[in-house]
């Protein structure tokens, strides 16, 4: 601000100057120049403003989770549309809504357009924390802003505390409202306790542990395995009642468990929390799991059941459909063997399972080779191929043929139809080898595409992250002509130096038919059309989409079901694959000793394999090297991988490329030591691990019977029910006893990974739970307790919940401050300033001789003495130019005669 003392010196300047202006104009310039540079100073000095308002920002925030019955959130919205009115004008009101999440309806506003509840929230829960969290966000902090709670003070999911000191910390305030409820009837089953140490063929008794608030009688069920095994009609007391079951287990095996509870009518509230849930695991001794396509070739498993039954193995057989999606159901099985069984018949979840089977539960998983195995099988990218000791991706110093997918995608009109495509679409093109090439047309809208275009131009699946991102944003449209976009495909497809081509359409069949001709350009260059008539309107349509499959040698499907789409999609995805096929005659090279060669002579030829490569931790034992090629082929390989062993065997051992291994007399004995090499070792354990359910935690309790004694180091991680894990701190609660606590995040399996060491001593165990229902249906009256230390924690107040004698609104509101930059505003008057101070010391504007310009005689300029005088000093001081005579320089215009005027023209 120092800077203001210029200001004298300006106008001292000013009046002691030559600036030729005249009195107005000069007092003008002067007053506009002291006013910039004032300007100019303040907008150095960074000026700012505060405004004080005392507008209050309320939020409501209302509980709609399950525990809340239909009449009280009725109750709890009509206190809410009756309180609003007594704000004043100026004042603003949103609202959020949760369950166990939660979602803002409507944010702050002057107005409140309250008509119904539209969002959608996890009802099985109640996520205070989330809630207050979530709330607080839409109060600015430059005015004054309060929440008013309603709910039953049920928390079931979040940290309280953490929430409320934060809030303290803003200086929102947290008003409360009591939503009261209470059952009076209620009954519930706590658990199922079975046998923890079972025998074959033994009898046990499983226990359910009722709980009542109301003696009450009711059906008790019992089911095994989905098979109901005990049914009785029993007498139960409020509190709790123990209820035994006969069980026996007959073979080894996975037995799930399932208790139900029916109560007569009047006397539940709850129907979700009348089940229980538990499992026994019994691993069997040489147990084998033959996983097979049915529809494939019986050949290609039959001699392989043949040689496993006769080596005392019992084999059980399933379809890749029927696969568990629960690795501790595959826990049974010494060995898991994929015989030729496709990927697109199993879901991700099946995937997974068979990769922790083997990693965490140490199940033996083999698998053989065929079509429909390893890359053709569309393993790629799969847990599956993550667990195996061979990749599907191909080593850059072969060259192989590549391949061309386009896609077409037209408006899917079923339910989220759009969002299955785009899914389906990634996943096809996720079986694809890193060098094929993809893309995807599609009639849609936007700022990049607009009608028929290629919404991820045909590339290498190389850049799969990239394409997915582009096929999520794609805005799918109703294509008028199937034409356009075919038409479109083609001409990628010709650009593209692919061997094998295909494309696939995915519609209603609405879409104009396309021209004949371009049917018949599509059979010239043999490239396939595979369409999936989805939903269609009519016959006309179905006709238009079988033709175009039926003219260019491709496909036609027409599933009834949408869960269908992934396996067409996949199952076409899996013909450009078809290159990693080496059908060739060969005998395989000893690569590494093992004890899967141990005692056999001679390996004899094989006729064909699925190439692959192996992996730098596995152990190559047999391989094949073609000629032209650098590097070995796999064809038997094992590794470790966690706690089990797998392997891949690229040839099959069927009557296909192992033709000539059926009737070698050693067939049998590969066959076993093989199986034998991947399967489990059971060994004795030391370590007895219980998971549980303990009020809203987990709880994991360690026994080590090692007769040392001496204490573990544990490494823990437990795995939620949405698949996420996180690591568990074990601690020592006693001598040779161990606990930890995590939360509950859900309903569904809770699965404990757990290793000890101590020097030379290492031993690994799984335990885990299943949560039948939230512990929102354990709430069976409100809790004011919870509610009144809200209100105390954030300085809010308890409501009664009468909406005529709440004044929401009536509350001291301490006026905010809020400051703000005003350099937009001082630089908008510098930018006002400083063009009007140039325009005042220009620019000269006279009225008068502008009206004698136009309505004046004009008159003619002629050159004055001065200007002659000027100009003759200048032709004497100016050098003569080089190469012109000075006869020709030019003289002054003053010495010129007059022109003479033109002679007269005769006539």
């Amino acid at each position: 601000m120092w800077g203001l003392l210029l200001l004298p010196w300006v106008w001292w300047v000013h009046h002691h100057g030559l600036h030729g202006l005249g009195r107005i104009r000069a007092q003008l310039s002067l007053w506009i120049r002291l006013v910039l540079l004032s300007v100019l100073l303040f907008t150095l000095a960074n000026p700012m403003g505060v405004r004080t308002s005392d507008t209050l920002n309320l939020m409501y925030a209302l509980d709609v989770s399950d525990s809340v019955t239909r009449d009280a959130q009725d109750q709890a919205i009509h206190y809410m549309l009756t309180t609003v009115a007594q704000r004043e004008q100026t004042d603003r009101v949103g609202l959020s809504v949760f369950g166990r999440d939660a979602a803002v309806e409507l944010p702050p506003d002057i107005t409140f357009p309250f008509e119904n509840i539209n969002s959608l929230v996890r009802k099985d829960g109640t996520g205070l924390a989330g809630a207050l969290a979530l709330t607080a966000t839409m109060l600015p902090e430059s005015d004054p802003g309060r929440i008013v709670l309603l709910s039953d003070g049920s928390s079931t999911a979040g940290r309280l505390e953490d929430r409320l000191q934060e809030l303290r910390a803003r200086d929102i305030p947290v008003d409360v409202v009591p939503i009261d409820y209470q059952y009076d009837h209620e009954v519930w089953l706590d658990r199922l306790d079975l046998p923890r140490r079972v025998r074959l063929g033994e009898s046990y008794e499983a226990s359910i542990l009722i709980q009542s608030l109301q003696d009450g009688h009711g059906t008790v069920l019992l089911e095994e395995n989905g098979h109901n095994i005990f049914e009785q009609t029993v007498q139960y007391t409020a509190g709790r009642t123990r209820i035994s079951l006969p069980i026996q287990i007959r073979e080894p095996g996975f037995y799930s468990y399932r208790a139900l509870i029916e109560p007569a009518d009047g006397l539940d509230g709850w129907p979700q929390n009348n089940v229980a849930l538990g499992s026994i695991l019994l691993q069997g001794e040489g147990l084998v799991l033959l996983v097979h396509d049915p529809e494939a070739d019986p050949r290609d498993i039959a001699f392989l059941q043949k040689a496993l039954l006769h080596r005392k193995r019992r084999v059980a057989l399933i379809s890749p459909y029927a696969l568990p999606r629960d690795p501790q159901a595959l826990a049974q099985y010494q060995a898991i063997v994929l015989a030729n069984a496709p990927a697109d018949m199993m879901d991700p979840l099946q995937m997974q399972a068979l990769h922790d089977a083997a990693f965490h539960y140490g199940s033996g998983l083999l698998m053989l080779g065929g079509e429909n195995s390893f890359g053709p099988g569309g393993f790629r990218g799969t847990a599956v191929e993550k667990a195996l000791p061979v990749s599907m991706e191909i080593k850059q110093t072969r060259i192989l043929p590549k391949g061309a997918l386009a896609i077409i995608l037209h408006t899917c009109e079923f339910p989220e139809g759009n969002t299955w495509a785009k899914r389906i679409t990634t996943d096809a093109i996720r079986v694809l080898h890193r060098e094929d090439e993809a893309g995807v047309i599609a009639y849609s809208w936007g700022q990049e595409h607009s009608g028929d275009s290629w919404i991820v131009p045909l590339s290498p699946v190389s850049d799969f992250n990239n394409m997915v991102g582009k096929i999520n944003a794609a805005q799918i449209g109703d294509m008028p002509s199937f034409g356009p976009p075919m038409q479109l495909a083609l001409d990628g497809l010709k650009q593209s130096a692919a061997s094998s081509k295909h494309m696939i359409i995915i519609s209603d069949g609405d879409a104009s038919p396309p021209p004949a001709g371009l049917l018949e350009e599509f059979q010239d260059l043999g490239i396939t059309v595979t369409t999936v008539s989805i939903f269609p309107h009519g016959g006309q349509e179905v006709a238009i989409m079988r033709s175009i499959a039926n003219l260019t040698g491709g496909r036609y499907y027409s599933p009834k079901d949408a869960n269908e789409l992934p396996h067409i999609f996949m199952k076409e995805a899996k013909t450009l694959q078809r290159k990693l096929l080496r059908n060739e005659t060969f005998v395989p090279s000893r690569s590494f000793p093992s004890p899967i060669l141990k005692g056999l002579d001679e390996l004899p030829p094989l006729h064909g394999y699925v190439l692959s490569s192996v992996k730098p931790t596995a152990q190559l034992i047999l391989d094949h090297t073609p000629e032209g090629v650098e590097e070995a082929d796999p064809i038997l390989a094992v590794h470790r991988y966690g706690l089990g062993t797998t392997a891949a065997f690229t040839a099959d051992l069927g009557a296909n490329w192992g033709q000539d291994w059926l009737v070698w007399e050693q067939y049998e004995a590969f066959v076993h030591q093989l199986v034998q090499h991947v399967s489990r070792t059971e060994k004795p354990a030391s370590l007895e691990v219980f998971a549980l359910v303990d009020g809203q935690d987990g709880r994991v309790e360690v026994i080590d019977h090692h007769p040392n004694g001496m204490p573990l180091r544990f490494e823990a991680t437990v795995r939620f029910p949405d698949r996420t894990e996180q690591p568990l701190q074990i601690s020592a609660v006693g001598p040779g006893r161990y606990a930890a606590r995590f939360p509950l995040t859900g309903t569904g399996r809770y699965q404990v990974f757990l290793a000890g060491n101590n020097g030379d001593r290492n031993e690994t165990a799984v335990s885990g739970f299943e949560l039948p229902y939230s512990r929102e249906y354990l709430r069976f009256r409100a809790d004011p307790i919870t509610l009144q230390r809200i209100a105390e924690r954030t300085g809010g107040r308890k409501l009664t919940g009468d909406p005529n004698t709440d004044a929401l609104f009536d509350v001291d509101r301490a006026p905010q401050e809020r400051t703000r930059s005003l350099l937009d505003l001082f630089f908008k008057m510098l930018a006002f300033l400083l063009p009007l101070d140039v325009a005042v010391r220009r620019i000269q504007l006279s009225p008068l001789a502008g009206l004698k310009s136009i309505f004046g005689k004009k008159k003619t300029a002629t050159s004055t003495a001065t200007m002659s005088s000027l100009l003759k000093v200048k032709e004497q001081k100016a050098p003569p130019r080089q190469g012109w005579p000075r006869s020709t320089r030019r003289q002054p215009a003053t010495s010129r005669p007059p022109p003479s005027p033109p002679p007269p023209t005769p006539s």
